[in-house]
Formats: structure tokens, sequence, C-alpha cells
């Protein structure tokens, strides 16, 4: 007996020592459900040992480097940032990760951060017109060695550094991560470390609820899987550093591939109809808007490793290219109303500008600054279209102010007659390389064609860069520097928008960045629909009202190109 007391000593030490391990083999763990759809909760609970914090990782089987992309632009920028920020090429984390913890202070802590605003105000992030609250993730020299160990994949300072760049920086969200957590519309970061919801209050905890008796060690943590997580997720779950099993998330709606979202066609073909329709009305913002469509309501991500832009903008062009065309029977067939020359050279100069010289506005011109400077410029346009329907400006421009008096004759004997207004067509007086003129609704006009082609060499870069048509500036140039009206405007720039977005498309197909094909489906007959449709609108709108739309539409891009946004 007194031979066995040592032995009886040696495994009470030996118990007592592995109950004290943190996340110890034994504690007991049950996952709700070995497969979920996305966006749906999912609900881990068991048991750890007496005293301890609860660490649970939850983290993606799929691993994502910077050297695993595919993209052009992507390789560049990550290789740029990785210098800046800490990791490498080799740095490898899972696509999605998330810690339910008790004890979120142990990675990081809740810190303000003001956005919104054009650069020279922000300074780098250091002022804003708003402000809200996040999760900032701690250096990884700042976390404890409990912290680390239960990270679980993810093991060294470069993997921590790379985690924090996808979470918290914009373009490690769209090109890695695709979760966005957002005020209003506004993407402040991504979803890492989540904690308790009725106790924290957190925006970003919302979904999450963590229960946790220390006396016992029992726990129960439930949290709401990603919405747009990719079908057939698999997930690893690790309990205080300890592999507790996995589960899958499976497909929930109709999946955009390349466009990383659940989103049924039905509504983008809605959408683009809308879009479509306005656009060849006023044959401006169709790309600007429809980019807005697919940031706010498809939120069109991409695959991973690959910008949401780069899947965004191709995809862009379909509504660009088929509404214009959607429109053309009737502006130029059934009322010939399109000023051919005009638009040729504008249409030349547009693709020119979008295949050749926007790719080195792409690589080369600083966007922020870039976008801030556009801003500027479409704010005046806007200004001076409002300014040409003041009397003063009506008396210089004769012309218009005749051909509208025509176009209010035409309506108001159109309405007493109880038919539909005959629109005027353009009628060639002189055909010349800087000289056309022509006659509508008996009004004669003179433009030069070669200096618009020279200003399309200009759009055409910012066709490229934003993925849009470019109308934007094509109509306030023709209204301001042309002086046409916008009955003749608009189908010269729905022609300009098409040169634009063949040239655009085929720049993006060369550095290898696709479309998502439902997507651009979606788009092509929506955007059709919506030309056939806004073309006959039109002539339901006087001059004056498809200006005062279109300077609207100009501050409108103003605000999004400051950053100024109004909807928060």
């Amino acid at each position: 007996m007194r031979n066995q007391l040592p032995l009886y000593s040696l495994l009470l030490i030996a118990l007592t020592a592995i109950l004290l391990i943190p996340g110890s083999a034994l504690a007991a763990v049950s996952i709700s459900a070995s497969d979920v759809k996305a966006g749906d909760s999912i609900t881990i609970e068991g048991s750890i040992a007496p005293g301890q914090d609860l660490f649970i990782a939850v983290a993606s089987q799929q691993m994502f480097a910077p050297k695993d992309t595919d993209g052009v632009h992507e390789t560049k920028r990550l290789a740029k940032d990785a210098a800046k920020k800490g990791f490498n090429e080799d740095s490898s984390i899972p696509a999605l990760y998330y810690m339910l913890t008790s004890a979120p202070d142990s990675f990081g802590k809740v810190t303000q951060k003001k956005f919104g605003g054009p650069s020279f105000f922000t300074q780098g992030g250091k002022r804003g017109l708003y402000k809200t609250t996040y999760f900032k993730l701690a250096g990884f020299d700042k976390l404890s060695p409990q912290a680390k160990s239960v990270l679980g994949p993810i093991k060294t300072a470069d993997q921590w550094n790379f985690y924090r760049y996808a979470h918290e920086s914009g373009y490690g969200i769209n090109t890695i991560v695709k979760e966005r957590t957002n005020v209003g519309k506004v993407t402040i970061f991504a979803r890492s470390v989540l904690a308790d919801h009725g106790t924290s209050n957190n925006y970003w905890d919302e979904g999450t609820a963590i229960a946790l008796d220390k006396k016992t060690g029992k726990f129960k943590a439930t949290f709401k899987t990603f919405r747009h997580t990719p079908p057939d997720t698999k997930f690893n779950v690790l309990v205080n550093g300890e592999s507790a099993g996995s589960y899958n998330v499976a497909k929930n709606g109709f999946w955009l591939g390349l466009g990383g979202r659940y989103m049924n066609p039905i509504w983008i073909i809605i959408g683009a109809i809308f879009v479509g329709t306005y656009f060849s009305m006023i044959g401006a913002a169709g790309g600007m808007l429809m980019a807005a469509f697919q940031v706010m309501i498809v939120q069109t991500a991409g695959v991973l490793g690959i910008n949401a832009a780069n899947v965004l903008r191709p995809s862009n062009m379909a509504l660009t290219l088929f509404s214009p065309l959607g429109s053309f029977y009737r502006y130029a067939v059934k009322e010939r109303r399109v000023a051919w020359p005009v638009g040729i050279s504008f249409g030349v100069g547009i693709f020119l500008g979008s295949i050749w010289l926007g790719k080195y506005a792409v690589q080369y011109l600083p966007m922020g600054t870039y976008k801030e400077w556009l801003g500027l410029l479409v704010v005046l346009m806007g200004i001076q279209t409002l300014y040409e329907l003041s009397p003063k400006m009506m008396e210089k421009r004769k012309n218009i102010k005749a051909m509208v008096k025509k176009f209010n004759d035409a309506v108001a004997k159109a309405r007493a007659e109880g038919t539909s207004v005959e629109m005027g067509s353009i009628e060639a007086v002189k055909t010349g390389l800087t000289d056309y003129r022509f006659k509508f609704w008996g009004e004669e006009f003179t433009i030069n064609p070669l200096m618009f082609g020279l200003l399309g060499l200009g759009i055409g870069i910012v066709s490229r860069s934003f993925g849009i048509g470019g109308g934007f500036l094509l109509v306030p140039a023709m209204t301001t520097l042309g002086a046409l009206p916008m009955y003749v405007a608009v189908p010269i720039s729905l022609i300009g928008t098409s040169f634009s977005s063949i040239g655009a498309f085929i720049g993006y197909l060369i550095n290898g960045y696709l479309p998502d094909i439902w997507l651009m489906i979606s788009i092509i007959i929506g955007g059709f629909c919506g030309g056939m449709l806004g073309s006959r609108a039109q002539k339901l709108f006087s001059e004056k009202m498809l200006k005062i739309i279109l300077a609207v539409t100009l501050f409108f891009l103003f605000f999004r190109f400051f950053k100024i946004e109004i909807w928060i």
C-alpha cells in the first residue's frame, strides 16, 4: 500500500495540471448543425475549465495569401501594401475568420473612427464629416501569450498583420474578406472579434450572443454567419485553442459566382430598367448610377483575391452599352435626332482614350485625388447647366430659345388633339471635320467635331478609370461648350458612351478581368429595356426640365466624389 502512495500522488498531480491547462482537451463542445445556410445562425456550446475566459476561433478552411491572387492590379497593390503593413506574399490567413470571446480586449479595443469628406479635409482619417466606433485590432506584439495561443491558424506576426489589413483597410476588405460592416452605406471595417451584443451593444456584434458561467465553465455562443458566404464554405471551430469540430455553410439563394453575392437576377433586371430609362433620357450618369446600384443593392464583391471594383466595372459596361442600343431605334431611325459626325468623332476619341490612355490612368493616377478633381468639375458643370436656364443666357442662345418655344407649342397642340408629340429631326446643312452645321426644329446649330473628338480622349480615360460611360461629362460639355439642346446632346452622348464602353470592356478583358455572367445578362436585359423606355419618355420633358434633372445628377455625383454621404 505504501508503495502505491507515490503513484496515487503522481496521478493526482497530473490530473490537477490537466485541469489547469487553458482550453484543455477535456472541454466538451457541440455545434448546433453540420450544415447551415448562409446568413443563418450557428450555436456552439459546451464547457471549458472553470475560471477561464472563452475564446472561440471560427476559421474557414480555405486560406489566402497575397501570392494567390490572379489579378494584375491586385498583385501590384498587395505587394506595395505588404511593405507598409508588415506582411509578405506568403502570409496566409483564413478567407473568413471570427473570434467569439468573452474577453474582446485581449485582441484590441473599441475606438473612434472619423470618415467622410474630401482628402484635403480628412487628412488620412484625422478628421471627417462623420464619426463612429469600430473594433481596432491590436498589434501582434501587444497580444498576450494566451491570446496568441488561441488564434488557431494565425500563428505569426506577418499573418496577424495581414489579417488586420484584410479587415481594417478598404482595399483589403474588398479584395479578401468581402464582408462589409457598414454605417449607413459606408463600409467601416469587417467583423473580426465578436462579443455578446446584449452586453456590448456594438453594432458589429448584432446577431452574436455569448453566455459563459466562469464558475462551472459552461458556455453557449451563437453568431450569425455572413449572409454572402460562398456556397459550401467549410469552417473549423477551435475553443480556447483546441479543435472542437467543423461545419459547412450552404447555399442560400441565387449565387453570382464572380459577383460574390446572393441576389435574384430579377431584382437586378428591375434596377437596370430604372437606371437605363434615366440614362437614355438625359444621356448621363448611367454607369455611375449602375455602380451605386451594384454597391448598395447588389453589393457586388468579386471572388477571393480580386478587388470588387474589377468585377463591378466591367459589369457596368453592359448598362452603358446596351441602354444606348435600346434607345437608338427611336433616336436614330424613327426621329432622326443623331448628329452622326459629332457622335462618331466623340466615339472614336473616347474609344482611343479608354482602351489606350485609360490603362495608364488606372496604374499611375491617385484615384482618390483624381475623383475629387472630377467632383469639382461636375459641380461647376451643374452650376453652369442651371445658369444656362437663366433669361440672360437664353437671350444669348436665341436658337435654343426658339427651339424651346416650338417644342412647347408642339406639346400644347398634341395635348389639345390627344396625340403624341412629334419630335423635330436633324437636317445637315454643312459637314466638315471642324465645322458641322445642322438644323433642328428649323433652328441652325454649329459644332466642331474635331474638338469634341479630342475632348473624347479625356473622357475615355475617365470611362476606363471608373467603369462608366462618361456621359456625365459628355452632355454638359455639349450643352455648355457646343451650345446644343438636350434633345440633340443626349443621342450624341449615347453614341459616345457606347464607344467608351466597348473600349473600356476590351481593356478589362486584356487585363483578365471578367464580369459576372448572370449579373451582366441581367443588366443587358434591363438596360436595353430601359433604353427603349427612356427614349420614348424623353419627349415628355421640356428642355428646362431635362437640364434641371441633369444638374441634380451632377450635384449627386459631386457628393459621391467628395465622400459626402448625405444618407447617413
